[in-house]
Order: structure tokens, then sequence, then C-alpha cells
């Protein structure tokens, strides 16, 4: 391949996905692929989709569209679709979009370099093989140097796929049954982290803590990697997420409590407040076990951050049981949630139940959301009323995007704060610092950073 070959990516969805797209850009960098942040620049358009929701999907077909009227202009120029609708659709994709050159997914990024050599031979179209994989495919990875986005945090794939088969779920069929990633190899790609400068790093799976429990040849869990991880130097900033609430054991919360460099954050999707619901769902748990499980991480942890997921408009849901949830929000105490508008995904149990009969209208759905939002909206401006006059640790990231003037970062119970500060942010950026809140917003806090007297700059 030729170095002045150019490759342009979009990423649909969650953190393994953008996590994904950074390890095949380091792929396509070894081969002499140039990332570049405009498409008509490129010779190679990557998609890397997402299948959690129909709008994700639909995008990503939207993107694959106008491409292909790049590529008519341009016909040197390759397609590829990657990620979790591929996987699940790999052999429709090029009847529904011709003009795409590769499809393969999520189990196949290794295999792009070979991918994309036999597209640019001339193969016209070129689909990935499935293959049984034994092994984590970040463990065939792991002479790869990930493109990353940022230079402060990394993202770290621990664990692939999930076995629980929730009834409105594709993950187990897009990413495929549990793997859980060799600690050695981990530890191995954390260690070089650390000699490149990064400070945090956030632990990624579907169900990161359930890592391990495919392992066969050893006991060793995600609390066990998370003491060896505190361990390494340069690294000052752990976190894990998604955790499934019936892996989140004690002897996790335990390193959360006892580790000073893993982070007092704790992401745990609830889903639906209603226990029918739960059950319909194949949750595994009822809301009263949630309850109880936050509380425990409270008790533990008393300065702890929880936050969770909701789906509103599941096939069946009364108002009732969605009020339940509405209540459980505050119920449960937590910080903040993401929320979405049930999206029926074809192999799925829920899937099934909305074709009898059981489907709530997407008016209803709306209209559902928009009171959730608004009742996690109250309790987060509550949670982050009580940082109003604490000083804080924060890891400068950079400028704020809404007002350049201030400088954002994270406190360590994943906070945004933007703060005042008399120092540049080349001076600051990747830095610990303390910052004072002045006023607490509902998704953000606004802060002046706090200077020794004797660090004070000398103001011309």
């Amino acid at each position: 391949m030729t170095t002045s070959r150019k490759v342009y990516m979009e990423t649909l969805g969650c953190q393994m996905n953008f996590n994904d797209s950074e390890v095949m850009l380091g792929l396509l960098k070894k081969e002499g692929f140039e990332p570049v942040d405009n498409k008509h620049e490129a010779d190679l358009l990557i998609v890397n989709t997402c299948q959690i929701r129909g709008s994700a999907e639909d995008k990503a077909f939207s993107y694959l569209g106008t491409w292909g009227k790049l590529k008519a202009k341009k016909p040197h120029v390759k397609i590829a679709m990657a990620g979790c609708v591929s996987q699940q659709n790999k052999d429709a994709i090029f009847k529904r979009a011709p003009y795409v050159d590769i499809v393969f997914g999520t189990q196949n990024i290794h295999e792009l370099p070979e991918l994309v050599r036999k597209a640019f031979d001339g193969e016209r179209q070129v689909l990935a093989v499935d293959r049984q994989k034994p092994r984590s495919t970040y463990d065939y990875l792991s002479d790869i140097a990930p493109v990353r986005e940022s230079d402060i945090s990394a993202w770290v794939t621990i664990i692939e796929g999930c076995d629980y088969f929730c009834t409105y779920c594709v993950v187990p069929y897009t990413r495929g049954r549990q793997i859980s990633r060799a600690p050695e190899s981990i530890i191995r790609e954390v260690l070089q982290l650390a000699a490149n400068g990064f400070k945090e790093i956030t632990l990624l799976g579907q169900t990161v803590d359930s890592y391990g429990k495919d392992f066969e040849d050893r006991q060793y869990g995600l609390a066990e990697l998370l003491y060896e991880l505190s361990e390494i130097s340069g690294i000052e900033r752990i976190r894990f997420m998604t955790s499934h609430p019936l892996d989140l054991t004690d002897r996790i919360i335990d390193a959360v409590a006892e580790l000073p460099k893993v982070m007092e954050y704790i992401h745990i999707p609830m889903q639906a407040g209603d226990d029918e619901i739960l059950e319909r769902m194949k949750r595994g748990y009822t809301s009263q076990q949630y309850y109880d499980l936050v509380r425990k991480i409270y008790d533990k942890v008393p300065n702890a951050a929880v936050t969770g997921d909701f789906i509103v408009g599941f096939p069946g849901e009364t108002d009732e049981q969605f009020r339940r949830s509405v209540e459980s929000v505050a119920i449960a105490d937590i910080h903040a949630a993401n929320t979405a508008a049930y999206s029926p995904r074809k192999q799925t149990p829920a899937a099934i139940w909305e074709e009898r009969g059981q489907e709530i209208s997407d008016e209803v759905k709306q209209e559902r959301l928009q009171i959730l939002n608004e009742a996690i909206h109250r309790q987060s401006l509550r949670k982050n009323l009580e940082y109003a006059g604490k000083t804080v640790e924060v890891l400068v990231e950079g400028k704020s995007k809404r007002n350049p003037e201030r400088l954002t970062g994270r406190t360590r119970t994943n906070k945004v704060v933007n703060f005042n500060a008399p120092y540049s942010e080349d001076e600051l950026v990747g830095k610990l610092i303390q910052v004072e809140i002045t006023e607490p917003l509902p998704f953000s806090l606004i802060g002046n950073m706090v200077v020794p007297a004797e660090a004070m700059p000398v103001l011309q």
C-alpha cells in the first residue's frame, strides 16, 4: 500500500465502538493510512455502526448513501461498513448499498488490513467470514497502537460480548458470547499507555463486572485486575463501565473503596423500575434488589456517584409500570441516567411481542421519555447541589466547548466541571487540580481553580 492513502472514520454507538475505531485506525496506520477529518480527502471511508436502536442503524445507512454519491465522482474511493450492524446483517448490506466495498463485523477487526488489501487490489466486494474465536479480539492486537482521540484518557476493552440475553438486546447476537481478555494483555496495554503519558483509563465491557467469569484456568476477576492496574506508575485514575447489577460483587465495591486510583463512580443500568417489566426484560433482579445494591455502594463508598440507564415504552408497559420507573430515579438516589425509547431489534423476543399487539406508540414513547428525562433532570440537580461550595479534584481535559474562556475537566465522580483558571490550557491539560464549585447545574458544575498563594502566577 502507498503511504499517501487517507482514511476517514465515522463512529456510532457506545464507548466500545469508539475504542474499536481507535484500534482500526491503529491497524490502518501500520498499513500506511493517515487518518483525516475531511471525508472528501479520504481514499477509504469507514462507518463503525451500532444496532442498539433503529435510529443508529438508519444513521449508518444515511452515511453510506452520502458516501455512495461521493464515490460516484471518485471511483477509486473504497467504502467499508463495520461494527454491530455489519455483524448482524453482513450478507444483506451489499444488496442495500451495492457501492460498499468491505463489510466486516465486531469479531473481525483484526482482519481489517487483509480486507482492505483485497479491496484495493480490485476485489469488488470483500466480506469477512465469521470464525469461532478462542480468545478476545484484543488479544490478537497486542502489538497495535490505537490512534487515540485523547492524549490524557484512554478506553481499554477488557471483555467482549454478553451472556445475559436480555429480551430487548441485540448485543449477544452482534458481539457474541462473553470472552474476557487475558489480564497479561490488558496490563501490557496499560503499561504502554502510562509510558506514553496517559493519566486515566476506562475499562470497557458490555458487562464489565463479569470480567473473568469465563476463565477456566484461573480465579481472576475485575477486582483482581483493579488491584494490579493500581500498581502501575503514571496512571492516576481508573474507571470501569458498564456494570451489570448481578455481577457487581462486594469484592469489586471494596476495590473502589480501598484503591485511591479507582474512581468513586459506578454506572449500573436499571432499565425499568417495575418488577414485572424487569422480569419480562429478563434482567434477573427486582427493583428492590437494585435499590439495595446502590445503597450498599453508598454505604461502602460514601462519596460515590451511581448512574444508570432506563428504557421507556417496552412492549406492554402500562402507565402504572412507567410511573414506577419515574419514581425509581429518586428512590435509587442515582446521580444521573441515560434514557431511550424502546426500539425493536430483530432476533429478540421483545420484537416478537411488539408484532403480537403489545407495541407502545411512538407518541406515547416520546411523552414518557420527556417525563422521565424531567425526573432525571430534577434528580441530577439535587445531587449536584451537594457540591456547592466544595473543593473537588479535577483532571483537566481542555477548553470548555460552551465557553472558551473557561477550561473543562471531570471530577473523580465523573462530573463535568467548567472552571476559571489563571493558567492557560497548555499549562493545565492533563494535570490534576483543585476546583471550588460555585454553581451547580443539572448536568455540570461551574467553579474556580484553587491556586495556593505560593503558586500564583505574577500577573502583568
